[in-house]
C-alpha cells in the first residue's frame, strides 16, 4: 500500500491501544513505517515502545486498534506475519552449550527453512565462531549471532530491541554497520534503543514515545532543525567529535573480543 507520499508502507498501526486493568500501556498511538527504512521507537523506560514492538511481533495480544504488516491483517492473519519477520531474541533465549551451527540448524527446524549455517555466521563476521558454543563468545559476537538467527527464514521486515545495550564501542559500531548492510539489502530494521546517538545515525526516521502515547515522529535531523528553530540553545558550545569519536580514533574499529 502507498501512502499520500508515494512511499510502500509496510507497516499501518491505528489507534493502538495496550491496557492492563486500569492501566493504559499504549495510549492509542498511529504511525507507519516505509519500506526499506529503519524505523526507531524512542523513549524512556515505561513509554510503550517495547509493548508496542511486541504487539507487532504477534507476542503480545493488544487491547484494540489495527496493525497490519506487509498488508496482512494481525488480528485475522497472525501466521502469515510471522512468517515475513524477523524477532532478535534475547541472549537468554540460546541454549549455552550448543555450537553455533547446531543453534542455527535448530532454528532452521523451528523455521522449517534450510539457511546455510556457515553463510549466515558469514554474514554476521563469526564464521571463525562457527564451532565455538554459544555461551563462549563474547557480548558484541552474541548480539550479532542474535541479529544473524532473524535471518534464517530471509524476513521482510526484523525487530531489533535495544541491540547494543551494554556493548562497548567498538562493537557497537560494527552492529550499527551490521545493521546498515541489512538494510541495503532491502529488509526493513524497527528498532528500540535508549542511545540518541545510535538512533541519529541509523533510523530514517524515529517515533518518540512517552507514557503510552507517541509525541514526535519525523526524522532525527528534521527534529534537530524544529527545535533549534524554536530557539534551544546548549549551554555548552558542541564539537565535530566526542569522546566516543576519540575512543575509536586511538583504539581502532576493530572489534576486541574477551
Amino acid at each position: 500500500m502507498n501512502n499520500a507520499t508515494g512511499r510502500q508502507v509496510i507497516i499501518e498501526v491505528r489507534d493502538l491501544v495496550k491496557q492492563y486493568g486500569a492501566f493504559q500501556a499504549v495510549k492509542g498511538i498511529s504511525f507507519e513505517v516505509y519500506e526499506g527504512e529503519i524505523f526507531g521507537l524512542l523513549g524512556p523506560n515505561g513509554a510503550g515502545k517495547s509493548t508496542s514492538l511486541e504487539i507487532m511481533e504477534t507476542l503480545r495480544i493488544k487491547t484494540s486498534g489495527t496493525v497490519r504488516i506487509s498488508g496482512f491483517s494481525l488480528d485475522s492473519e497472525p501466521e502469515k506475519i510471522k512468517r515475513i519477520i524477523g524477532v532478535q531474541l534475547q541472549t537468554s533465549g540460546f541454549y549455552p552449550g550448543l555450537k553455533l551451527t547446531e543453534l542455527i540448524e535448530l532454528f532452521n527446524g523451528l523455521y522449517n527453512e534450510s539457511a546455510d549455517p556457515m553463510a549466515l555466521l558469514r554474514t554476521v563476521n563469526l564464521e571463525d565462531k562457527a564451532s565455538a558454543n554459544y555461551k563462549s563468545l563474547s557480548g558484541g559476537q552474541k548480539q550479532r549471532f542474535s541479529i544473524a538467527t532473524t535471518l534464517i527464514n530471509k524476513p521482510k521486515i526484523i525487530f531489533l530491541d535495544e541491540p547494543t545495550t551494554g556493548l562497548d564501542p567498538q562493537a557497537r559500531r560494527n552492529l550499527w554497520e551490521l545493521i546498515r548492510d541489512i538494510r541495503r539489502q532491502g529488509t526493513t530494521v524497527i528498532i528500540t534503543t535508549h542511545y540518541m546517538d545510535e538512533a541519529e545515525f541509523l533510523c530514517d526516521r524515529v517515533a518518540i514515545m512517552d507514557e503510552g502515547r507517541i509525541v514526535a515522529i519525523d526524522s532525527p535531523g528534521k527534529m534537530i532543525d524544529d527545535l533549534l528553530e524554536r530557539g534551544f540553545q546548549r549551554h555548552r558550545e558542541m564539537k565535530g567529535a566526542n569522546l566516543e569519536d576519540v575512543f575509536i580514533a586511538m583504539t581502532g574499529h576493530g572489534l576486541r573480543e574477551d
